[in-house]
């Protein structure tokens, strides 16, 4: 079956005057990136051992092997020269994030995740592994019993997979041995980063900052910086400057826009989407192919052969729609809501109606598509 849909779009009237509510008030360390305060991502290679008969080939991944005498070798074991093939061992990277600030002893979570033809990791046991970051420097070591996402159930004659349990985690399995070199106390200035830059919010955060504080101390760089300068705060370290200003609200400005996802029919859209009055007509054609070949044989004990004659049944069907319907023009999220729903169709159906509306210049937002 074929579907294929017509969609027809008029525009009646002009734009409308953009009007909208207020935006909710968000706390300041919720809509920035403070200058310094950041993680680390750590990376390392190592060895799962303890799997019940789901670890890697060594023959496929012959690298477990060479992993496994390393090892084997550093604990005092002489393995030189031996043929050893166990199925309980696999070669797992190890992925963790270094906190800000973190200091040496302090735990984190790792994860690991098999890079052999491993079947499983439950179970399984993660031998010390050095974790570095991107300058080549050891910052943490792992090591603990794998957490597996998922479980996998093998048979004769069928498999079953639920979940990912090539994959898993160690819950504080790493420990910090070494600190990140970065004094947070001696910036004089500290830079706030929006994460969703606009010049309307990086103002009124200037403007709540320096209310909040009673002097001028914030300066808007651009749509995306704000400038804190310290020693204008009166506070004795950015620490203190950052604790009294990280929770004054702000009532962030955003773009107008729609996030559509295909593969899931997914609409989202942001309150300050506006749409001009359209007119939208939808229909449906339906295209039904059906093949019944005829098989025709010789009469018996006859000359011939037998022949298959194809014979093929073609119905198109059109589905009665709306009309054209008027949607119209909304100054607010539940108005626009409100006039394609009236339409009566599908979600899936409704993307491409946005995006005929889009394409006709009558919705105003940012259209993106996943």
């Amino acid at each position: 079956m074929i579907r294929l849909m017509l969609v027809a779009i008029a525009i009646c009237t002009a734009c409308f005057a953009v009007g909208g509510a207020r935006a909710q008030d968000i706390r300041l360390k919720d809509l920035v990136e403070f200058d310094g305060v950041r993680g680390n991502d750590l990376i390392g290679y190592g060895l799962v051992v303890g799997l019940n008969g789901t670890g890697d080939g060594l023959r496929n991944a012959p690298y477990t092997e060479e992993i496994m005498q390393n090892v084997l070798e550093r604990l005092g074991v002489n393995v030189t020269g031996e043929q050893f093939r166990p199925r309980n061992v696999a070669s797992v990277i190890v992925t963790a994030t270094l906190p800000p600030f973190a200091r040496a002893g302090g735990r984190l979570d790792v994860t690991v995740s098999a890079i052999g033809d491993a079947d499983s990791l439950l179970g399984g046991t993660l031998v010390m592994t050095p974790l570095t970051a991107a300058d080549g420097e050891v910052y943490a070591v792992a090591q603990g019993t794998v957490i597996a996402g998922g479980v996998a159930a093998t048979g004769a004659a069928a498999t079953v997979i639920e979940g990912v349990p090539t994959a898993g985690v160690v819950p504080a399995g790493g420990r910090v041995e070494r600190e990140v070199d970065f004094e947070f106390g001696d910036l004089r200035q500290i830079r706030l980063a929006l994460r969703e830059p606009d010049f309307t919010t990086a103002a009124r955060i200037e403007r709540v900052i320096n209310r909040g504080l009673n002097r001028s101390v914030a300066r808007m760089l651009d749509s995306g910086t704000v400038l804190i300068d310290i020693a204008a705060t009166g506070r004795p370290s950015p620490a203190h400057a950052i604790s009294a200003i990280e929770n004054l609200t702000v009532a962030p400005q955003h773009k107008a826009r729609v996030v559509v996802d295909q593969a899931s029919g997914t609409i989202v859209m942001g309150s300050e989407v506006r749409i001009s009055q359209v007119a939208v007509s939808q229909n449906n054609l339906t295209l039904r192919i059906e093949e019944a070949p005829l098989v025709v044989q010789p009469s018996p004990f006859g000359e011939g052969e037998t022949v298959v004659v194809p014979r093929t049944g073609v119905a198109l069907r059109e589905e009665p729609g709306p009309g054209l319907a008027l949607v119209e023009g909304g100054t607010t999220l539940s108005d626009v809501i409100a006039g394609l729903n009236a339409l009566g169709v599908s979600a899936r159906d409704m993307i491409d109606i946005l995006k005929s509306i889009k394409a006709a210049g009558a919705l105003h937002a940012e259209f993106v598509v996943r």
